[in-house]
């Protein structure tokens, strides 16, 4: 697809569209005068209760049509593309990029480095800013496209530049200026670096991001993945125990600080720094109202709490089940955990955890939805896995029972004689899997 040009895929059935006689294959050229960029610009302009829509006809003729119509009445107009736009890629060299630490040969959409503020809003996804203009930025404060995550990784220009190895990636936190003005809410996130933007320099982006709350409502910090496929990029070093310490003593120095000043915890360390400094998870109101879900905070007290909640409405009996659970290691021992509390009340289900090693990436990653299909199979083939193995819906392409290495949950099942369930992702969900409810 041009970009702005806007073919109509399908018309819905006795629509306002449908009558006035617009077809699958015309082009929407504009509205009110006003050149459609994006689904914002549309969902915008069609709101007004009178409109004049100016359409093409694949033979070039075009048609001024005016319509009168209820504000919340849609056109029935279907694009085809979830933006009616191209999504803007990352222009970025990040030294801590994740997709430049893929192995060759996967499917091509998981190479896509999007960087596109609409996706931040539509999808949750963070934009480093990097690649937006004074218009793109009116346009998310006039249409009210918030929260915009963003992915900050330090206040300082200069070592920002460093990092995203963009020259203008310092001067880009100024348009956070721009957001905050505007009333724009935010979220942020931080990728830690060991020996690049911690210590002093993560103390100081937290001293400078405070200064935009409330509207910047929480900001994560988590520690760099790092693959075995990073020949040719920047030698980054893993965190050790004591690092991890270290940086928690600092994010709850800040946490105790601003939630005086502010009711908020504000910034909030990701679910692995716990586990490699051994240390428990925050009690739930610290999350305050788990806004970094998505990046891997404050999932696994989450999980916790859902699952306590389902279990103490549990009546327990003598029903007889033998299965099997496959999780990454950041989650294992808390599944293991899970699996004991469960065995309290159901004595005669037997519940098998096994943390699977991520071979494909390396060890250094521990998070379910990274794990593959082909690892899954590798080290579980002749386990004892009773009559069904639960896997967690982080593990597979959204809205589809694919992997990451393009392995279906059949070829699973195929591969290992078992039933494959699929478990969403509440503590809810999981009793209900693992009872057969």
């Amino acid at each position: 697809m041009k970009k702005h040009e806007h073919i109509v895929r399908r018309v819905e059935q006795g629509s306002i569209a449908d009558e006035l006689g617009i077809e699958a294959g015309d082009k929407l050229l504009a509205i009110n005068g006003n050149e459609i960029e994006d689904i914002f610009d549309y969902q915008f302009f069609v709101e007004d209760e009178e409109i004049l829509l100016l359409i093409e006809k694949p033979d070039g003729e075009e048609w001024e049509l005016e319509i009168e119509k209820d504000a919340d009445e849609q056109l029935g107009l279907d694009f085809g593309e979830g933006l009616m736009d191209e999504y803007r890629s990352c222009r970025n060299k990040c030294m801590f990029c994740f997709i430049d630490q893929m192995p060759k040969g996967m499917r091509d959409t998981l190479y896509f480095k999007d960087d596109d503020s609409r996706l931040s809003f539509l999808q949750g996804n963070y934009v480093t800013l990097t690649n937006m203009s004074d218009h793109d930025i009116d346009r998310i404060i006039r249409y009210r496209l918030e929260p915009i995550n963003i992915s900050f990784h330090t206040t300082n220009p200069e070592l920002r530049c460093r990092m995203l190895h963009n020259r203008f990636a310092g001067d880009a936190l100024k348009k956070v200026d721009q957001l905050f003005q505007g009333g724009v809410e935010m979220n942020g996130q931080i990728v830690l670096c060991k020996g690049i933007n911690d210590g002093e320099e993560l103390e100081r982006s937290i001293r400078d991001l405070a200064g935009y709350l409330p509207l910047l409502r929480s900001v994560s910090v988590v520690p760099v993945g790092l693959t075995k496929y990073r020949d040719g990029l920047y030698p980054l070093e893993p965190f050790t125990r004591e690092d991890a310490r270290e940086v928690l003593s600092l994010i709850h120095r800040w946490q105790k600080k601003l939630y005086e000043e502010y009711g908020l915890h504000f910034i909030h360390a990701g679910d692995e720094w716990y586990l490699l400094a051994e240390e428990e998870l925050p009690e739930e109101e610290r999350y305050d109202g788990y806004l970094q879900l998505e990046n891997g905070v404050g999932m696994l007290r989450l999980l916790h709490n859902e699952f306590e909640e389902a279990y103490s409405q549990l009546p327990g009996d003598k029903r007889e089940a033998e299965l099997s659970i496959a999780t990454g290691r950041l989650a294992y021992p808390y599944l293991c955990g899970i699996a004991g509390r469960i065995r309290e009340k159901y004595p005669n289900v037997n519940i098998r955890v096994y943390a699977v090693r991520n071979d494909f990436f390396g060890e250094r990653i521990t998070v379910s939805g990274l794990v593959t299909a082909q690892d899954i199979i590798a080290q579980l083939k002749g386990k004892e896995l009773g009559s069904r193995l639960l896997i967690p819906c982080s593990m597979l392409k959204a809205d589809e029972d694919v992997f990451l290495d393009d392995y279906t949950v059949k070829q699973v099942s195929d591969a290992l004689q078992v039933s494959v369930d699929i478990v969403k992702s509440s503590g809810q969900d999981l009793v209900d899997a693992v009872l057969g409810c």
